[in-house]
């Protein structure tokens, strides 16, 4: 019995060694009032299959009014996005709708309100510079954060 106990947990180090913790291959982003993220920087382990991002939009504005959404793409293409974006309008959450430019997104959320994106980490790659904003027209300029996977 002790030897089974010894295998499984040698073999359970092992396939840690090459798997992030689930929790490192997640996080929680807060929409906060005065159009900021918290975090502003995210670090994705290339160990992670998936990671997903949970926004918080801590605020008390309607989505109409006030909304936080959480986009992520490549840097060099975020202005391009948010400029599609805004011909698209609210009914599409300021997002042109199939942009595969568009690695990962969230809806847009009111106060109060919370939702999940999971994305497989094999569409970024190490060195890339990656951006993610918020697309609510007031926000998009400024409301935004940068994000790396660890090589």
């Amino acid at each position: 019995m002790q030897s089974r106990v010894c295998f499984t947990l040698a073999a359970l180090l092992m396939t840690g060694a090459t798997q992030a913790a689930p929790d490192a291959c997640a996080i929680d982003v807060e929409g906060r009032p005065g159009k900021q993220f918290g975090p502003d920087h995210i670090v994705v382990p290339s160990t992670c299959q998936e990671f997903t991002v949970r926004l918080i939009h801590t605020g008390k504005n309607s989505k109409e009014k006030a909304g936080h959404n959480w986009v992520l793409a490549k840097t060099e293409d975020i202005d391009a996005v948010m400029v599609d974006g805004i011909k698209a309008g609210a009914p599409h959450d300021f997002l042109a709708q199939g942009d595969a430019r568009i690695l990962a997104k969230t809806p847009m959320l009111g106060g109060g309100e919370t939702a999940t994106v999971t994305f497989p980490v094999s569409r970024l790659r190490a060195g890339q510079s990656y951006t993610y904003y918020c697309s609510f027209p007031a926000h998009a300029q400024h409301m935004r954060g940068t994000l790396v996977l660890q090589p």
